[in-house]
């Protein structure tokens, strides 16, 4: 009974022991996950879905990455990833160019969606359906000189005098409120504002600055960090966007199934009109690219060439140095 006694005595102490073990190695694993974050350049929306299927998945955590992401502050999500206040973030090509050339160390790494799919947008009972049209309406806008250059760019397109168009700041006033009140026509991204249009029963027009010059056919958004990262950490980088490209593939292939973790993932969110969002922004997030967040060089030469002519940079951009796809993944 003695020898009986002492096996299962040494059985359990060493049962206990492996639990204490596991306990460890668990803690240990856990601690092991690089912790960095992304700041959205906005609220939650099927522009960011790549980024939250990361995280749900766990694909951030096969890559060894603990991802939170973040809301941005009042400071702005571009001067946050520039000063290393957020590793990562969601940008646009236009600011990026304008900082870049202020020297703001700031990089795309990768274009969310292949071609600009935001556009000039009005009721249609408001007979707005070229930029022939703008003359003599009230644009709604947010105060920025790029504003005027594009819609002034489109309308000389149209052989159209911008001079005869009103510009006001509407602020932070949505589009639909805006344009039941004193505006005729806003910029807005078909994928979130014309969706939501059309599940409302609202029909609109809109002129696309794609349709009118391609040196406006630049990304937005995009996701980009800084110089120091790119220095100091490329590991992390390609870890990072190896995740979220399985991310956004998952929202190209499965956008019901992209939709539904957003939508529990930020529960405020209307259900139908992300829904109806991700349907259609599934195939715009690729395209006609090789593979997910592919940039040209040619689109930010374009794009910046437009905003110099424009007077809306001190400057020329560096455009080489303004983004990079050494980060991607390579395409299947």
């Amino acid at each position: 009974m003695k020898k009986l006694f002492f096996v299962f005595m040494t059985l359990l102490l060493l049962t206990a022991c492996a639990g204490e073990d596991e306990k460890e190695t668990n803690s240990d694993s856990k601690t092991e996950l690089e912790e960095i974050n992304v700041v959205l350049d906005w609220t939650p929306n099927t522009n960011h879905t790549g980024l939250y299927v990361a995280k749900a998945k766990g694909y951030f955590e096969e890559e060894g990455l603990d991802v939170e992401i973040i809301m941005p502050g009042e400071v702005g999500a571009d001067q946050m990833i520039a000063t290393g206040k957020a590793d990562f973030g969601v940008s646009y090509q236009e600011s990026i160019t304008a900082a870049r050339v202020q020297e703001v160390p700031i990089v795309s790494i990768a274009a969310v969606i292949q071609h600009n799919t935001s556009g000039f947008a009005a009721p249609v009972a408001k007979n707005i359906t070229s930029p022939k049209d703008f003359e003599g309406k009230i644009y709604g806008g947010w105060g920025s000189p790029v504003e005027k250059a594009v819609i002034s760019t489109i309308m000389k397109q149209d052989n159209a005098d911008v001079e005869k168009l009103e510009i006001v700041n509407m602020g932070d006033t949505d589009f639909f409120t805006a344009t039941e009140r004193d505006i005729d026509f806003a910029w807005i991204y078909y994928g979130w504002t014309g969706v939501e249009a059309e599940l409302r029963n609202q029909p609109i027009d809109i002129v696309y600055l794609t349709d009118y010059s391609e040196k406006l056919d630049y990304y937005t958004p995009v996701l980009a960090t800084n110089e120091t990262m790119i220095a100091e950490n490329p590991e992390t980088i390609r870890k990072f966007l190896r995740a979220v490209a399985k991310g956004y593939q998952v929202a190209i292939d499965s956008p019901e199934e992209a939709a539904d973790i957003l939508i529990e993932a930020v529960p405020d969110l209307d259900p139908e009109l992300v829904k109806a969002s991700q349907a259609w922004l599934a195939p715009k997030y690729q395209d006609d690219a090789e593979r997910w967040g592919e940039q040209k060089l040619e689109v930010w030469e374009n794009y910046a060439s437009w905003m110099y002519e424009h007077d809306l940079l001190e400057g020329q951009l560096d455009s080489e140095k303004a983004f990079t796809n050494e980060f991607l993944p390579e395409g299947e």
